[in-house]
């Protein structure tokens, strides 16, 4: 993972390579607060593969990237 201020910071570490996956610093804050905002419970059990799958989609996280094996 890198994180860049701009899109413009991308394209110029990209040097004119097409990008991968991209997102916002607060999509990914979105995601570390929904995977695992629950795991200090005292009931906490892992999530299994289908709840992990619907974080990623109900963030809107969605394509080939986001799906999970």
């Amino acid at each position: 993972m890198n994180l860049f201020r701009s899109e413009e910071h991308v394209e110029n570490w990209l040097g004119g390579k097409a990008p991968g996956v991209t997102t916002s610093i607060s999509k990914l804050s979105e995601l570390a607060h929904a995977w695992w905002g629950d795991r200090l419970a005292d009931d906490w059990r892992p999530h299994t593969r289908d709840q992990n799958q619907q974080i990623l989609d109900n963030l809107g996280l969605t394509g080939d990237f986001w799906r999970l094996p």
